[in-house]
């Protein structure tokens, strides 16, 4: 119970987005499952499903530039709504459709605006929150989020193979119920004022462009270079680890990716709490370079466990572990560390730099897997995350003199850090 107590003494609003997460992940059976659908239901090889995330991923970029926009203009939570009845609709068709063409036009018009309301998401969760406040509001807002996946990708595996329409309509459904609590409770909501010495640098400044703030601010490009590698490496548990396991196991390889999403979730849930209230000392910058450390660690793994499918649930808990401290890094070291006039573009930016430089080297990744063992293209991929490691090392010497009074001021952080 004592580390449930740290949630609390937050604004109302941050409960209200903590449960939409919880009841939008009860039902996110879909897009865990987007790679195997394209695979086993379509019959696309790993380099053509490539091409397709690449092009949703270019179909996004705009979208997420303006998805910034807006919610640096006009009521986030109106913004939430409107894109949250475009997926709910998207779903809710492809629930009466057979798998082809129109229903992955769906699942992708679905997806476009799940990507364009996250800059809404979390510039909502950073205006409710002081900058004391932000690790256990990301970190609640994170562990809603899993508390939801617990039990969707073990249903979404079962229901794979004979009942997919069954799994687009519960998404449909689980989605409607988080919109109809953001409509209901979150209303006119207007951003803490910090008088923290520390939150110096959220104040806004209107009149600049997001491009001024971020060359005035270097440090912040080199972590969105940092952040790119960070998605690539990541972004492979929904890409090729499903690969992996439909290699190996055929049509259950859903079943067993399911159940492998679950012990993500799981671990999440358990985890979260422990980290957030053991390792409040860690800067952000820490918390980064264990985060990809640990999932490099955890992917590294599959290149001597190949078949071994115990020791691919040891290899969740370690990579889980690590995603865990990137989560609690990411968010609070970007929110800190910008005006707060201009939080939804620069996590629209922020997704950009991520989700392009992903996707562009998802189709490289693709067709490795269709050439190489799979044991050499998680090597590839462990080195990468390791190489990573080193810049993220770099990256907080650099962020110690760019922003000093981040790693002295005791208000956010009771130690200096680690």
């Amino acid at each position: 119970m004592n580390l449930l107590r740290q949630y609390t003494g937050l604004r109302r609003e941050m409960y209200v987005v903590f449960f939409g997460r919880v009841v939008t992940n009860m039902g996110a059976l879909i897009w865990p499952m987007m790679t195997l659908i394209l695979k086993n239901k379509m019959g696309l090889s790993a380099s053509r499903i490539a091409s397709l995330l690449l092009l949703l991923g270019c179909i996004q970029l705009p979208c997420m530039i303006l998805g910034g926009k807006l919610a640096d203009r006009f009521p986030k939570r109106n913004i939430i709504i409107a894109c949250d009845l475009i997926t709910v609709v998207s779903y809710m068709v492809c629930a009466f459709l057979p798998v082809q063409g129109p229903t992955v036009a769906l699942m992708f018009l679905a997806g476009v605006f799940a990507q364009m309301e996250w800059p809404s998401y979390d510039a909502l969760v950073a205006d409710i929150t002081a900058p004391a406040e932000r690790e256990r509001a990301y970190s609640l807002n994170y562990l809603g989020a899993n508390l939801g996946m617990v039990l969707a990708p073990i249903l979404g595996g079962f229901l794979f193979e004979n009942h997919l329409n069954l799994a687009f309509f519960i998404s449909s459904v689980a989605t409607f119920s988080s919109t109809v609590l953001i409509f209901c409770f979150i209303r006119n909501v207007q951003p803490v004022h910090s008088e923290a010495t520390s939150a110096a640098y959220e104040t806004a400044r209107e009149g600049q462009s997001t491009w001024e703030i971020l060359r005035e601010n270097k440090i912040l490009l080199m972590f969105l270079c940092c952040q790119a590698v960070w998605s690539l490496v990541y972004s492979q548990f929904n890409f090729l680890l499903p690969l992996n396991l439909e290699q190996l196991y055929g049509a259950t390889g859903a079943m067993w990716f399911g159940m492998l999403t679950s012990v993500n979730a799981v671990v999440v849930i358990v985890g979260t709490p422990l980290i957030t209230a053991y390792f409040h000392r860690f800067h952000d910058t820490g918390r980064l370079v264990w985060g990809q450390l640990l999932v490099a660690l955890g992917f590294f793994m599959y290149v001597f466990i190949q078949g071994m499918i115990s020791l691919y649930f040891v290899s969740m808990v370690v990579f889980t572990v690590g995603e865990i401290f990137s989560t609690l890094g990411t968010r609070p070291y970007i929110t800190r560390r910008i005006p707060a006039s201009h939080r939804g573009r620069v996590a629209s930016i922020t997704g950009i730099f991520s989700g392009v430089f992903s996707t562009v080297s998802q189709k490289g990744v693709g067709a490795l897997a269709d050439a190489w063992p799979m044991r050499a293209v998680w090597l590839l991929i462990a080195l990468l995350g390791f190489l990573n490691v080193c810049s993220l090392i770099c990256l907080r010497a650099k962020d110690k003199r760019a922003f000093p009074l981040l790693y002295h001021a005791t208000e956010e952080t009771p130690a200096s850090g680690r």
